[in-house]
């Protein structure tokens, strides 16, 4: 109708652009970090485990097992280009309590940009004595999403074990996996004494592929 004014503004239209503009970035992003996973799998099957990062409701799933609350660094294993990074962060976790411990290269150059406040290690983590030597710090949690089901059995209890050594009494060690069953075996030869808990989440149907989380605490006494 004439003399009626439009229900829009210019306001409206720059903030509809600048909705477009994050979501476009936000894509290329996504689809560069896509890549990087991918080419680093190419080179290195055994050691990135995975074809692209974890999907956002797979990180946040992880996530919400770290209580903010609990005092001490975080530290997350095989962080890669950070999408757990930042569900943690999202958690309410300070950025500066983050230690991630990455082996790649690449992807340690991209987490320092990414998180200039987090602490990133270019290490082993399946030494994970020896590569966090230097804390003085009983640690909150751990993240991990290594491959673990390409390492022996007994590796994967020895990282769990060392892990143990370093946390707070109670503190969850988070580890994701594609399979049904626990990265960390839970009987046999190379369980050893079931001294700790396991659960496990719900599976992520949205994580492609699908997965779920087990969370390891120790037991107490």
């Amino acid at each position: 109708m004439s003399g009626q004014k439009s229900p829009f503004t210019p306001l409206d239209d720059i903030r509809r652009h600048g909705a477009r503009l994050v979501k476009k970035f936000a894509l290329e992003t996504q689809r560069k970090d896509e890549a990087r996973f991918l080419k680093s799998w190419l080179d290195k099957p055994l050691m990135t485990g995975a074809v692209s990062p974890s999907g956002k409701a797979l990180a946040k799933m992880m996530a919400r097992y770290v209580d903010p609350q609990t005092p001490g660094p975080v530290v997350e294993l095989g962080p890669g280009t950070g999408p757990v990074t930042e569900a943690l962060i999202a958690r309410g976790v300070d950025e500066k309590r983050l230690i991630l411990v990455e082996f790649n290269p690449d992807f340690c150059r991209l987490l320092r940009k990414r998180f200039p406040r987090a602490t990133v290690i270019e290490g082993d983590a399946y030494a994970l004595e020896m590569t966090l030597a230097d804390l003085d710090e009983p640690v909150a949690a751990i993240v991990s999403s290594l491959p673990l089901f390409t390492r022996p059995e007994r590796q994967r209890r020895a990282l769990l074990d060392a892990g143990f050594r370093m946390m707070r009494a109670g503190s969850p060690f988070i580890q994701f996996t594609y399979a049904a069953v626990s990265p960390i075996p839970l009987k046999g030869k190379n369980a050893g004494r079931r001294d700790f808990d396991a659960k496990v989440s719900p599976r992520v149907w949205l994580n492609l592929p699908p997965a779920c989380v087990w969370v390891y605490r120790k037991n107490q006494g």
